[in-house]
């Protein structure tokens, strides 16, 4: 199984209260008005939202499928290489989890 972007917008735009932007050179997606994933690298990768010390583990844990880039150090988010992924369960699992910590809480109560 390959994860695509597409696959990823797909579950993305399935969420509550998401919509799809293009910023920064890329398709980003917000809950509300929070962002909660990008499609960089021509879409063959995702940057999600992940507490710093889970993304730290996860890096380490799993070098070939995560990885910081250098203006995301500071701050809570992670990149996923989609080619990486076990499966959809996984691609849709790392997105629920980016949009949870995004989405504020009455749109929790939907879900």
């Amino acid at each position: 199984m390959t994860a695509s972007g597409d696959d990823a917008r797909a579950y993305a735009l399935s969420l509550p209260e998401t919509s799809e932007e293009f910023a920064w050179g890329m398709p980003i997606f917000r809950v509300e008005r929070r962002l909660f994933l990008t499609l960089p690298e021509d879409e063959t990768s995702m940057a999600v939202r992940c507490p710093i010390v889970d993304r730290d583990e996860l890096v380490v844990a799993e070098p070939a499928k995560f990885w910081i880039a250098g203006h995301e150090a500071g701050n809570a988010w992670v990149r996923v290489r989609l080619s990486a992924l076990d499966d959809h369960d996984e691609l849709r699992a790392i997105i629920r989890d980016s949009w949870r910590q995004a989405a504020p809480p009455h749109v929790l109560e939907l879900v």
